[in-house]
């Protein structure tokens, strides 16, 4: 839009789009188009509610200007039409000498995305126009702030210049005068300063600060639209998931001002506690300040009730707008607002983000006010929001005092090594080491770090600073505005009161839940949440837990309401008996290759190596009944329910002496001429079975088929034990899982002898067992050849952890550890498909495999054993395609649960976050 460049015609912009809408034009329901800020702007104008005269330039003109690296060709007109309009409705022109009109420019994209993209405020100022604004507003202090905010936003923001040049600066003018914040400067100080800027813009970035209003917008826009491509934007889209092909609209907003003087200022409001969810008067306010000055810390603010004390009028005009649009959004809302000479401006709401805990207790609080039911308070929460929650959390009652208290503005227990910057805490993080981030404000840049950081420490800024809210945002403990503690981020330490000096490296704890921070590893305790899950808290009883409670209620709720049955993943009775707890419905892994470790491996040891049918026999014979023992306990702990036996399969290394310790064995005894033929006959076998690739090799199925009587032992063992709980009047449903299979022959073989094992312990016992026989899903052929493969299975079951592996040729133990970092970073994977279900690949092979298999027999039961099983948007893949259970890890289990029963009440693509 630059009066030197000529827009070019887009050919694949559809005639007539419309690339700008007035805030009189839009609604809520927008945000694809408008963004979230522009959307909400005219959804409060059409509320009626006090916002500033403006526009929005929509996403549809970020991609074309993204897409053809220049702006559709009728975007200029447009602007200028509405630029018109709004000059006209405002009296007054874009940086006219006399009485300027000044502009905001914002990003704003679909999903909130703070601080990460650009904003500049006061265009419209130039040297000519300073001047008509001082006059304009009577105050030469204020015209010449606001000048020195729009230089040095503009230069950082659209010029590129460093901002530190510009904060040094500042600093310099501050000692000069020997004062502490920004506000003890005079007009005459502050005329210095933007001489100063302008110098600093001028060298670092090859031209003169514009002083055409119109190029100065021009330029900011396109800003904007470069900022959804930055590395921290990218970054930070990657981390909350939020597709790379949206764009940002561009807000257009005539400016209010609150660096007007004492009876001015700006603040940020919710319409409740972001950190607990209790109701009451949230936020924080600044006098004299323009709103950047709240969001970037740089200033410690007062809590918002203090407004009251401060302006009554518009205190109480506010919470009566906090009340409208809590009701109309019928949820928690963040407000951004001004009050320019005792008028109140509203900036921005949205739908603010909350910690784990805020949100369970939100949710429920809008139910009981019948704002909302239950099924859109189960879209109100997440899986990953549960899991925050049933983090330990430190001992209250610990005897360890507090070295300092900030701000309580996203909880948890964090503790690690103090790092001063985000290249050490990444860089550290990638070593191993758990840090914590100590700064004095948090800004975009630190985003990184805040990713590779257990927690996050500031010294300002208060609950809706930029370290707070992105914080909350990623599930991070944060503690901020801990204003006595002296963060020296140049020289890497922090001092405490009472003057003891914490070093970079030095252990930090800090509680977001009370604000306290403690210097050393403090202790910690369970979390209500799981001692609720364990039965060791009621909810419902006088002392439980007010989290308790809610998150007791949406759970009942996703358990009324799903469809997906969940199971554990789990190898003996301890295990199963925890998993019951936390609400399993039977299990559905059991790995029998865990029994045979410790003292039991030597027996396998024995039978894989056996030369003879009779070592064979005997090493079988000395395991079946540790098999059956086994099998009793389990199916004793999961009475009643399904317990699915996976048939051995280790990696057959797993199960062999380590071949350097028995060669240097035998090196050793033949140096020493001592006896050694058993160790010699050892080595000569392992050497004979040594694989190149044990997760490729000999495992699963095809061990079965070539040790004789191995798989029938567990078989055996697993009949038994069912015959035995049945005669102790118990109710086990054993199933057996054959591994590894890849073609339905090999099923066919094994399926053949464990029939008859169960009919010899059915004529034995005399008791009548009903065992299904079904198979895992984890090669790439097993899943294309399902049809056939489920003429012989009763069930199916989908390892999509060795299909993950067998899909993209990944060895788990090798890559994520060596390329994986570089992936994520390139954007190749949004995250890893060993954590998140690979829809595309791995994703096509269950629903194919799933369709094909009940094509063939309708009653086929479907399930996931794989890590994904727990995963939250996992559950909601295998919800869609039709599975009937999910399997995983006890402590995952109600995640899945609640994500199940989400699953089966949201609709694909819900925007809630």
């Amino acid at each position: 839009m630059s009066e030197n460049k000529e827009p070019q015609a887009d050919p694949a912009t559809p005639q007539g789009t419309k690339f700008v809408y007035d805030f009189t034009e839009g609604n809520k329901d927008l945000k694809d188009l408008l963004g979230g800020k522009g959307a909400n702007l005219a959804e409060m104008t059409n509320l009626g509610l006090p916002v500033p005269p403006g526009f929005t330039i929509t996403t549809d003109a970020c991609k074309v200007y993204l897409d053809s690296g220049d702006e559709p060709a009728a975007l200029r007109d447009e602007v200028s039409a509405h630029l018109d309009a709004l000059e006209a409705r405002m009296g007054k022109r874009l940086g006219q000498a006399d009485d300027p009109l000044l502009v905001s420019v914002r990003s704003g994209a679909k999903f909130s995305m703070p601080g990460m993209m650009d904003t500049v405020l006061n265009i419209g100022l130039s040297d000519a126009s300073v001047r008509g604004l001082a006059q304009q507003a009577g105050d030469d202090r204020f015209a010449w702030d606001s000048y020195r905010r729009l230089i040095q936003m503009f230069g950082k923001t659209v010029l590129g210049v460093d901002g530190e040049l510009f904060e040094d600066a500042l600093d310099k003018a501050k000692d000069a005068k020997k004062v502490t914040v920004d506000t003890e400067l005079a007009a005459d100080d502050l005329k210095k300063l933007v001489s100063a800027f302008k110098k600093i813009v001028k060298k670092e970035a090859g031209r003169d600060f514009p002083q055409d209003p119109r190029e100065q917008m021009d330029l900011a826009i396109h800003a904007v639209f470069d900022s959804w491509n930055t590395d921290r934007a990218k970054l930070y889209r990657r981390q909350e998931r939020i597709p790379h092909d949206l764009g940002t609209a561009v807000n257009v907003c005539s400016m209010v001002f609150g660096n007007l003087g004492p009876d001015s200022g700006t603040g940020v409001a919710f319409t409740r506690d972001p950190a607990s969810g209790h109701q009451g008067v949230y936020g924080d306010y600044l006098q004299n300040a323009q709103g950047e000055d709240v969001v970037a810390g740089i200033r410690n603010t007062v809590p918002l009730a203090e407004l009251e004390r401060i302006d009554k009028r518009s205190y109480d005009q506010l919470t009566q707008i906090m009340e409208t649009l809590e009701n109309h959004y019928k949820d928690l809302c963040d407000i951004e607002f001004t009050i320019e000479r005792g008028r109140l401006w509203m900036l921005q709401t949205r739908v603010g983000k909350r910690t784990a805990g805020a949100a369970f207790r939100i949710a429920t609080q809008l139910v009981d006010q019948g704002l909302i039911d239950e099924t859109e308070a189960l879209q109100r929460v997440t899986g990953a929001q549960l899991a925050q929650l049933m983090f330990p959390r430190f001992d209250e009652h610990a005897k360890i005092r507090p070295v300092g208290r900030g701000i309580a503005a996203s909880p948890g227990a964090a503790v690690g090594k103090a790092v001063f910057d985000s290249y050490t805490a990444v860089k550290w993080s990638r070593s191993g080491e758990k840090v914590i981030l100590v700064r004095r404000e948090t800004n975009p840049d630190d985003l990184d770090g805040m990713i590779a950081a257990e927690g996050i420490l500031t010294s300002r800024g208060g609950k809706t600073s930029h370290a707070a809210v992105v914080a909350r945002g990623m599930g991070k403990t944060c503690v901020c505005g801990a204003e006595e503690l002296e963060v020296d981020t140049k020289r890497r330490r922090m001092v405490v009161p009472g003057g003891q000096v914490v070093e970079e490296g030095d252990l930090l704890s800090i509680d977001g839940s009370s604000g306290k921070v403690y210097l050393g590893e403090t202790p910690v305790v369970p979390s209500p949440v799981v001692e609720y899950f364990e039965g060791r808290m009621h909810a419902g009883a006088d002392d439980a837990d007010e989290l308790v409670e809610a998150v007791h209620r949406i759970m009942a709720f996703a358990d009324r309401k799903r469809r997906l049955r969940v199971r554990a993943n789990a190898d003996n009775a301890e295990d199963a008996l925890r998993a019951r707890r936390f609400g399993a419905q039977g299990i559905g892994l059991c790995r029998t290759e865990h029994m045979f470790l410790g003292d039991r491996r030597e027996l396998v040891e024995r039978l894989i190596l056996a030369d003879t049918d009779t070592e064979r026999e005997e090493s079988l014979k000395a395991l079946l009944p540790l098999q059956r023992k086994d099998f009793v306990e389990l199916f004793e702990a999961m009475d009643g329910l399904p317990v699915t036996v996976r048939l051995l399969d280790p990696p057959l290394h797993e199960f062999l002496p380590d071949i350097t310790e028995l060669s240097v064995r035998v090196a050793l005894a033949e140096s020493r001429q001592e006896s050694h033929e058993n160790d010699l006959r050892l080595l000569q076998a392992v050497h004979r079975l040594h694989e190149q690739n044990p997760m490729l090799g000999l495992r699963g199925v095809r061990l079965g088929l070539v040790i004789p009587g191995l798989f029938t032992m567990q078989v055996r063992a697993i009949a038994e034990a069912a015959a035995e709980r049945r005669a102790a009047k118990g109710d086990p449903r054993a199933e057996i899982m054959i591994p590894l299979v890849g073609t339905v022959q090999e099923l066919e073989i094994v399926r053949e002898e464990a029939d008859q094992v169960i009919a010899e312990v059915q004529e034995a016992t005399g008791t009548e067992l009903k065992l299904a026989i079904g198979t895992m899903i984890e090669l790439p052929r097993a899943a294309l050849t399902a049809g056939q493969i489920a003429e012989a299975a009763e069930f199916f079951s989908f390892g999509t952890n060795d299909l993950t592996q067998t899909v993209w040729g990944f060895s788990r133990d090798d890559v994520e550890a060596s390329f994986f970092t570089a992936y994520l970073e390139k954007g190749i994977f949004g995250v890893s498909p060993f954590e998140t279900i690979d829809r595309d690949g791995v994703g096509s092979l269950v629903k194919l495999a799933a369709e094909a298999g009940r094509a063939v027999r309708p009653d086929l039961k479907l399930g996931v054993c794989g890590e994904h099983g727990g995963d939250p948007e996992s559950v909601h893949f295998f919800h869609e395609v039709g599975l009937d259970y999910v399997s995983c890890s006890p402590f995952r289990i109600p995640v899945a649960r609640l994500e199940a029963g989400r699953a089966a009440t949201q609709s694909r693509g819900s925007d809630h976050r």
